[in-house]
């Protein structure tokens, strides 16, 4: 089916929940990226998102709920998730636990275990109130693309795909939820993200983070190449590496753009360089902003290379991806 896509705010609530409940699927927005969500205990439901999104079976979903209360109709939750879900909730964690029978395999990617998060956007919670039930939603863009964070970019992938978008505004934290899995004997952080391991070791105690390769993808994120921009998309540690590229391309007809930290901005002259940021937080809030925006305008995006640890680290995560490991040199 080819829907008229409709765009709107508050206005939209009711009409966003009715369509939930009656096995549809909606674009939402949280604090992280815009969601794709339908009603996590409707097998049916959930398919649309895969059609929607292209995307593998064997990719999980988060399952998004209002609070606490609502997570155990989905899921186990310990007394480790709890103290978790107490002190970072609502906000931008998903904890993965053992799911309950209601939940279709097709939301697991075919696991025992499923990732519950509690959002704190204020129009994301009112509608998933009014849904009255979880809300099963990975990113609400085409599989590998970058995930949106404005409701125009959900309409760019969209648009015809799904009955409607809410439209809760720009994302204030800009990348998805950290996943933490409480399923194994050690809590393991399956996708790092704003909520860092060390804010996690202060709940629990011991905190690893999960390496090496990926065979059977526990959390979104981890399997696939995800956020990749339409042009080429390439990663520097040396600004001279990325100065030598611009000059290069700029020579053969091209529009490359360099993204700098703030701090380095100025050390790029007056070629076509985007500031992502002064720290990590902030970098998080414009990256994949700034990788929508810049795809449009220009041959190739080159990127400034950051930590590996804390909130740069996550952002490294997701920008990695983007170049799909490529580094200039």
């Amino acid at each position: 089916m080819v829907w008229d896509t409709k765009v709107g705010g508050k206005e939209y609530l009711t009409e966003a929940a009715e369509l939930i409940r009656r096995g549809e699927v909606v674009a939402f927005p949280t604090e992280t990226v815009y969601g794709l969500g339908a009603n996590a205990l409707d097998e049916k439901a959930v398919e649309k998102i895969y059609i929607a999104k292209n995307r593998p079976k064997d990719n999980p979903f988060i399952v998004h709920v209002t609070d606490l209360d609502n997570a155990e109709k989905a899921a186990f939750v310990t007394d480790e998730a709890a103290r978790l879900f107490a002190k970072f909730s609502p906000g931008p964690l998903t904890v993965v636990l053992k799911k309950k029978e209601c939940v279709p395999y097709i939301v697991t990617a075919g696991l025992e275990t499923v990732g519950i998060r509690i959002p704190s956007h204020p129009l994301c919670r009112e509608f998933l109130a009014l849904c009255d039930r979880p809300v099963a939603a990975p990113s609400a863009n085409v599989s590998k693309r970058v995930s949106p964070t404005e409701a125009e970019y959900v309409y760019e992938d969209m648009k015809g795909r799904i009955p409607l978008i809410l439209d809760g505004g720009r994302c204030d934290v800009g990348i998805e939820s950290t996943v933490i899995s409480l399923a194994g004997e050690v809590p393991t952080i399956l996708r790092p993200g704003i909520i860092t391991a060390e804010e996690l070791a202060e709940v629990l105690g011991r905190v690893k983070t999960h390496t090496g390769e990926v065979k059977v993808a526990q959390a979104p994120g981890m399997k696939y190449r995800h956020y990749a921009p339409t042009v080429p998309c390439m990663l520097y540690r040396n600004p001279v590496d990325a100065m030598n590229y611009y000059d290069e391309e700029v020579k053969n007809g091209k529009h490359p753009v360099i993204f700098a930290r703030s701090a380095n901005k100025t050390l790029f002259g007056d070629r076509n360089t985007v500031d992502m940021g002064c720290d990590g937080k902030e970098i998080a809030h414009n990256i994949f902003h700034l990788l929508r925006y810049y795809e449009k305008k220009n041959d190739a995006i080159l990127i400034e290379a950051l930590s590996e640890t804390g909130e740069e680290g996550a952002v490294m995560n997701r920008i990695e991806k983007s170049c799909d490991g490529k580094y200039l040199s």
